[in-house]
C-alpha cells in the first residue's frame, strides 16, 4: 500500500515548473516561461552554459543548477527535498520540451511521489513543430526518440515503425539520417512518404519530403548540419486475399505442420488476423 504524502507537507511545497524553450529562434519563449524562471529559486538546466545564454538575453539573475543524465541519480534527494521545504525550481533542456529524449523524467517521478506540485509551462517542441509542418497524419502518432546506433535493440526499433500503420517520429543526429534511412528502406518502408526537417525554427529551416527510398539515396550524397527530426507515414493497409492463404495453410498442413504452427506462420508472414489464421489452421 502506498503511503500518501502528509497533507501539511504537500500544502508547504513548492512547485516544479516543466519549462519549454526555443528550439532555436529566441522570440518563442512565452512571457509565462519567462516570469517563472524569474520567480523560482533555481532553474535546473542540462547544460548552464547553454542556458546562461538565454538568461543573459532575457536578463534573468536567477541562479542555474547543472541537472543532467550524468548527476540525476545524485542530485534527485537533494532537489526533492528542497523542494517540500518550499522551494520552486524551473526545469529546463538545452532546447524544447524537458523529457522528450532529455533528462527530467526521475525528478518528475520522484517529486509527485513525494506530493510536490508540477506544472507544465507548454511551448516549443522539435517534436511538434516536426509534425506540423511535414504535411502527413498528425491524428496519431508514435515517437521514438533517438534510436540505439546498433544491435538487436536498433533492429527491433526499425522493424517496429516499418510496421507502423500510423505517422512514426524520430529524431537522429546529421551525421546518422542517411544511415537510418537506409535501415528504413531495407526493413520495407522505402515507399513510404517521409520528411527530413531541419534547423527548425532557425534561419535554414528546412523540410525536405519524399519516400524513404529517395530521402535515403539523397542523404547518402550530402551532408547537413543542424538538429534532424525525420517523421514517417504509416505503412498501408494490408489487403489479405483470404483464398491464397487457405491455400497456404492447407501446403503447410500437408508437410505435417501443427494448426498452432500453422496459425503463427499465417500470421508473421501474411500478417493474417489471429481470428482468420486459427480459423484457416484448423480447417
Amino acid at each position: 500500500m502506498v503511503t500518501p504524502p502528509d497533507a501539511t507537507t504537500v500544502a508547504s511545497a513548492g512547485t516544479l515548473h516543466i519549462v519549454s524553450t526555443p528550439i532555436g529562434n529566441l522570440g518563442d519563449l512565452s512571457p509565462r516561461a519567462v516570469e517563472v524562471m524569474r520567480s523560482v529559486s533555481a532553474i535546473l538546466a542540462e547544460d548552464t552554459r547553454h542556458t546562461r545564454t538565454l538568461s543573459e538575453r532575457f536578463d534573468l539573475r536567477t541562479p542555474l543548477v547543472a541537472h543532467h543524465e550524468h548527476n540525476e541519480a545524485q542530485t534527485v534527494p537533494g532537489l526533492v527535498a528542497r523542494l517540500v521545504g518550499g522551494e520552486s525550481f524551473a526545469l529546463v533542456s538545452d532546447a524544447g520540451t524537458p523529457l522528450l529524449s532529455d533528462p527530467g523524467s526521475r525528478l518528475v517521478a520522484a517529486a509527485i511521489a513525494a506530493g510536490v506540485t508540477v506544472s507544465p509551462v507548454p511551448g516549443p517542441s522539435a517534436l511538434l513543430a516536426a509534425l506540423a509542418g511535414a504535411g502527413l497524419a498528425t491524428d496519431r502518432f508514435t515517437f521514438y526518440g533517438f534510436l540505439a546506433r546498433k544491435g538487436g535493440e536498433r533492429s527491433k526499433a526499425i522493424a517496429e515503425i516499418a510496421a507502423l500503420a500510423h505517422t512514426a517520429v524520430l529524431y537522429e543526429s546529421p551525421s546518422r539520417v542517411g544511415a537510418t534511412l537506409e535501415d528504413l528502406v531495407a526493413a520495407g518502408a522505402g515507399a513510404r512518404a517521409t520528411v527530413v526537417a531541419r534547423e527548425l525554427t532557425k534561419q535554414y529551416e528546412e523540410f525536405r519530403r519524399g519516400t524513404a527510398a529517395e530521402l535515403a539515396a539523397y542523404y547518402s550524397e550530402h551532408d547537413i548540419r543542424g538538429e534532424v527530426v525525420i517523421v514517417l507515414a504509416g505503412a498501408p493497409p494490408v489487403v489479405l486475399d483470404e483464398a491464397a492463404l487457405r491455400e497456404e495453410a492447407a501446403t503447410l498442413r500437408a508437410q505435417g505442420m501443427s494448426a498452432r504452427d500453422i496459425t503463427r506462420v499465417l500470421m508473421e508472414r501474411a500478417q493474417a488476423p489471429r481470428n482468420l489464421a486459427y480459423r484457416l489452421a484448423h480447417e
